[in-house]
């Protein structure tokens, strides 16, 4: 399996939406939010079997964080099928 990255902005409300989004897609294995400065706020390891487990709470506390800033970062990590060879 190769990790790869990808950073999303998002503004305000648009936050809890999007992590919903990347909550319910089966390649996500790590969701980490940033503030306009960089700094990491949440951190979200979104691992199969505890998806449902996690959503609810993570996805209450992104909405309390998106009243408090104007802009955000969101870091996505996904496992994607290699070319490995066994």
């Amino acid at each position: 399996m190769t990790v790869t990255k990808e950073e999303v902005r998002v503004r305000g409300a648009e936050l809890a939406e999007k992590i919903k989004e990347f909550i319910h897609e089966g390649n996500v294995c790590r969701i980490i939010v940033k503030n306009a400065h960089g700094h990491t706020v949440l951190e979200i390891p979104v691992t199969v079997g505890v998806v449902a487990f996690i959503a609810a709470p993570a996805v209450t506390a992104v909405g309390a964080l998106a009243a408090l800033a104007a802009e955000w970062s969101i870091d996505v990590e996904r496992d994607e099928p290699g070319d490995e060879i066994a």
